[in-house]
């Protein structure tokens, strides 16, 4: 069960984010800095609410929002003259 894909974009698996927060002890932004899960193409808007679901039952620990995790769309603006040619 632990080889679940949390994070499809960058392939993090659970016993990959369970390891590193028994190893470092660390928030979900630790977890996010040191595994990748969050930072793919998707910026975390599907593997942030169980990233945050699992550092939370491991750590026993309601999250903290002091540094917040920044959701970001995965489109980003092209300028006219790019698409035209």
């Amino acid at each position: 069960m632990d080889k679940v894909i949390i994070c499809r974009c960058e392939e993090v698996d659970l016993e990959e984010i369970k390891e590193t927060i028994s190893k470092y002890q660390c928030s979900a932004r630790e977890i996010k800095l040191r595994t990748r899960a969050g930072m793919g193409y998707c910026g975390g808007r599907t593997c942030r609410p169980a990233l945050n679901a699992i550092v939370a039952e491991i750590s026993g620990e309601k999250l903290r929002h002091e540094i917040p995790l920044k959701i970001q769309p995965p489109i980003r603006p092209v300028s006219l003259g790019k698409i035209g040619g």
